[in-house]
């Protein structure tokens, strides 16, 4: 037993090498990481080396513990501010327009399946099942590919669709679960029982997940702990807390634990910036761990005869009921720009999610099953690579892509400051160039409000004054109130940038 735990412990750890090594690769070719995720684990896997991994139970608790912390990590890096002009817009995406891109979708397949795998007998309820479990934007894919991108857009858009992929699995998985119990007892659909369910599990699910999220603010304020490292642990604590007790009373755990992510995320608790930058780190590494498992888990061999009408059904998707759901979706605001609704439309990715649901049909022996999983990672997998690969690229033909902030990646300074200080800061490289006006500090052409706090220099760091006399090669660590006054100190000495 002790080799065999040694021997998944040294796979997993060369897995999540190889994959953090494929994730700097294609953040540098423009490929999505999770991709990259993906095509790891099937390489790995029983069509690849050689690892046999079928276990569907272990594989549905590891994508559902990390779809809770990806989901309460993304509301917690979402500011209330951005996302109240566009509730409305962002709600009615995540409801009326997952189930309309099911309805639609689900007919599609139907049309689809009857004409390339007439054999395998899919009716119109099964065919409706497999559309709900792609119906929702994957919060994972989207949170991953807007933040990794450090991607601007305009109008509001990325808290729009960080909203939306957010909060609509909840009705993606409502659907899923009802079409489940359809299928497996053969009856007529109870439409009203349907939206019974679902308008109670979404109502309890988004009560439960902010009056948890203020509870978690109180208590974590009000307990004076000795060890700081604990805090995040605390914050995750109330993290998996909120999600599972909501289950238990009947409310959509993904919604609450969202909410209670955003809510969290959005007030001032003790060491905040140490458990954001916690749950940061846990989301990367609960994407690569779900979409590792998800790679292992597929045999590339089956999704063989499904090419011709995975291919179908996700180019009719990305082009056809993707855009129909979204553009009727949003009839409401005819204010909204078309170029703004086509990257809705285009923004549209699949990814862990409904791999996961997916997983959920096979745990529950739904007929059709495994050809409907390998569906939906084939359509994933196209997702991803169409829409993923190429969402900076429309942002810029749209015209929706602003100019990024010019804040450089500190190296020489591990020091950051609370969200709650208006601050940015940045570092400089001192060059002989910049040294023609003075070697002084007081003689670099710095704005009034903008300070250098710190300076290394081989190896050391002092706190400079006025008269301190600046080298070649020292590095500056310098602070601004605003990106104004920080862009043009840049623009000032942009001759000692290194």
């Amino acid at each position: 037993m002790a080799l065999s735990i040694e021997l998944v412990l040294l796979v997993t750890s060369i897995l999540f090498f190889l994959s953090i090594l494929a994730s700097k690769a294609g953040y540098k070719f423009g490929v999505p990481a999770l991709l990259l995720f993906l095509g790891v684990g099937m390489l790995f896997g029983s069509d690849g080396l050689g690892i046999q991994f079928e276990n569907i139970q272990v594989a549905q608790a590891i994508g559902t513990l990390s779809l809770c912390i990806i989901l309460f990590s993304g509301g917690m890096d979402t500011k209330i501010s951005e996302i109240k002009p566009i509730v409305a817009q962002g709600v009615i995406l995540a409801t009326l327009g997952v189930f309309l891109t099911a309805l639609f979708t689900g007919l599609l397949i139907w049309w689809v399946l009857g004409m390339t795998l007439a054999s395998a007998g899919i009716g119109l309820t099964t065919s409706l099942l497999l559309a709900a479990t792609m119906s929702s934007t994957d919060s994972a894919s989207v949170f991953s590919i807007l933040r990794s991108k450090g991607l601007n857009l305009k109008n509001n858009l990325r808290p729009m669709l960080e909203l939306e992929s957010g909060s609509n699995d909840p009705m993606a998985f409502i659907l899923t679960i009802t079409l489940i119990e359809i299928v497996k007892m053969g009856g007529e659909p109870d439409y009203l029982s349907a939206f019974g369910m679902l308008a109670v599990q979404l109502v309890i699910g988004g009560m439960v997940g902010y009056f948890l999220g203020k509870l978690a603010i109180k208590i974590i304020n009000g307990l004076d702990i000795d060890n700081a490292s604990l805090y995040p642990i605390l914050v995750f604590t109330f993290c998996i807390f909120i999600f599972s007790f909501t289950y238990f009373i009947q409310g959509n755990g993904y919604l609450a634990v969202y909410i209670g992510g955003l809510v969290i995320g959005n007030a001032r608790f003790v060491h905040k910036r140490s458990s954001v930058n916690f749950f940061d780190g846990m989301a990367w590494m609960s994407q690569l761990l779900m979409f590792l498992t998800l790679g292992l888990l597929v045999n590339p061999h089956e999704l063989v005869p499904i090419i011709i009408p995975g291919l179908l059904i996700s180019f009719m998707m990305i082009f056809v009921t993707r855009p129909l759901s979204v553009f009727l979706s949003l009839l409401p605001f005819p204010k909204m720009p078309f170029k703004d609704k086509t990257f809705v439309s285009w923004v549209g990715l699949r990814g862990a999610v409904p791999i996961i649901f997916a997983i959920i049909l096979l745990a529950e022996d739904v007929p059709h099953a495994r050809l409907m999983f390998n569906i939906v990672f084939f359509c994933t997998l196209v997702s991803l690579i169409v829409q993923g690969s190429s969402l900076s690229q429309m942002a810029v033909w749209l015209g929706l892509a602003e100019k990024p902030e010019l804040v450089r990646k500190m190296k020489d300074f591990d020091i950051q400051f609370s969200d709650d200080i208006k601050s940015i800061t940045t570092e400089i490289t001192i060059n002989a160039n910049s040294l023609k006006s003075g070697n002084h500090l007081m003689d670099l052409p710095i704005p009034e409000n903008t300070l250098v706090v710190l300076v290394k220099r081989d190896g050391k760091y002092f706190i400079p004054t006025g008269k301190t006399i600046l080298h070649e090669n020292d590095k500056l660590l310098i602070i601004t109130d605003n990106q104004e006054a920080l862009a043009k100190t840049i623009q000032n000495l942009e001759t000692s940038v290194a």
